[in-house]
């Protein structure tokens, strides 16, 4: 058999393979090459990556607890947990329990014996201005004495001057008559004179010598005299010494009674304070503006013991931080005034980690301290607080909400990072530029 060709073309066989078609894979491949080798040129802002919590940037500003001041027995409480009150407000009532406080008069009871106290004071210091009276008096005394003493002295010089005069007026007489008896003695052994004339003359000399032994006795006498008086002045001064120096310890025993006195009044003047205060304690008030929650004590006659956690309260007025925890790796990574973005727990966010201008629902923040000891997790505490110049933390937030923080750190290229992390390199370190943050404020 003959065969038989057709000559008819193929067309199913060209419109699937296209054989006949010019490729342009190589230009795509080139495109996208080129367009991969530009993305690793692109910028990319290295961050570390920390984990936290929301807390406040002053300690006035955090939950605080609510404790007693002294021990006692919940007798009323004013509020309950969820409500908002006011600084000042009441929040319980205590009652006494301990047996030295239990007198209901005892602030009366207390200023009687203070006023008492005080009075027995005024007695001690008129008793003491009374002694000094009488000090005042036995100087005066014993300066008159003793003027007396001194004039008497004077008058007993004078009169052993006349004395000591009349003795040497009657020694020369004394000495002339017994001249004058020598002599007659004489003239009469010779017989010049009778025995009359001797005897007179004897006579004469007698009394002479009687006259002289009499102004030497006075003398003597006066002498005597002075000494007395010395001795009785000196005698004088001793004894209002003596008088003076009684008085004297009257008064400093006064004073002391004083001083003592005015240590017991200001002691019973503190307790009394203290009565008062501690008055002023059976009311629980409320320190700020908040809401009270987890009370820890319940009910009516509960007892409370000074110190112990009553119930808390959450200020109203907040100013927001977070509290991050970093590395030990990253902390010298950390620097004051270093941006951080946020995501909170609750709030969606689109985060591109390494551009974070062209992230969604993130938020700004700056570092403001951080701690150079350890915390009990290992890990160092990094306090971040709100960076309104950005955007604006929301309202809604509550203390304790979790927190994903991005520190941005430095800007390289893209190939650069894939490098580092390619071989592990920590994030490079740089410092804050000061200067460009303030002129970008």
């Amino acid at each position: 058999m003959k065969q038989i060709k057709y000559n008819i073309p193929l067309n199913s066989f060209t419109n699937i393979y296209r054989y006949n078609k010019k490729s342009k894979i190589k230009y795509w491949f080139i495109a996208i090459l080129l367009f991969l080798i530009l993305i690793l040129f692109l910028p990319w802002t290295q961050n570390i990556k920390i984990n936290g919590v929301i807390t406040t940037l002053y300690q006035e500003q955090r939950p605080q607890e609510i404790n007693s001041p002294i021990p006692g027995k919940i007798i009323k409480w004013w509020v309950k947990e969820g409500d908002f009150v006011k600084k000042g407000d009441t929040i319980l009532k205590l009652a006494e329990i301990k047996e030295d406080y239990l007198d209901p008069n005892l602030l009366n009871r207390t200023k009687q014996q203070v006023i008492a106290k005080k009075g027995s004071l005024n007695y001690y210091q008129s008793k003491a201005n009374s002694i000094d009276a009488q000090i005042d008096a036995l100087y005066i005394s014993r300066k008159l004495k003793e003027q007396q003493l001194n004039n008497k002295i004077k008058q007993l010089d004078s009169k052993l001057i006349g004395e000591k005069a009349e003795l040497s007026a009657s020694l020369n007489e004394y000495n002339l008559a017994k001249d004058q008896y020598d002599r007659q003695q004489k003239m009469f052994k010779d017989g010049l004179v009778s025995q009359t004339q001797l005897e007179q003359r004897n006579i004469a000399f007698q009394n002479a010598m009687a006259k002289n032994i009499v102004v030497e006795n006075k003398l003597a006498q006066t002498m005597q005299e002075i000494t007395n008086v010395r001795i009785e002045r000196n005698s004088i001064e001793q004894e209002y010494s003596e008088k003076i120096s009684k008085a004297e310890g009257d008064k400093f025993q006064s004073l002391s009674q004083i001083a003592s006195g005015e240590a017991d009044v200001a002691k019973m003047e503190n307790t009394f304070a203290n009565y008062i205060i501690r008055n002023g304690m059976y009311m629980i008030l409320a320190p700020q503006d908040g809401q009270i929650v987890q009370s820890k004590k319940a009910g009516i006659g509960e007892i409370v013991k000074d110190g112990e956690h009553i119930t808390m309260i959450v200020p109203n007025r907040l100013n927001y931080a977070v509290e991050l925890y970093a590395r030990p790796i990253d902390l010298p990574l950390i620097n004051i005034g270093q941006k951080v973005r946020f995501t909170f727990d609750g709030f969606p966010a689109i985060v591109f980690s390494g551009w974070p201008n062209n992230s969604f629902g993130t938020f700004a923040g700056k570092v403001i301290a951080y701690e150079n000891s350890i915390s009990p997790n290992g890990m160092f505490r990094v306090l971040v607080s709100e960076d309104s110049t950005v955007k604006k933390w929301p309202e809604q937030l509550k203390i304790g909400t979790g927190a994903q923080g991005i520190a941005l750190i430095k800007d390289v290229p893209i190939w650069y990072e894939l490098w580092r992390n390619i071989n592990g390199f920590p994030p490079d370190y740089y410092t804050i530029d000061k200067n460009k943050d303030e002129k970008e404020k």
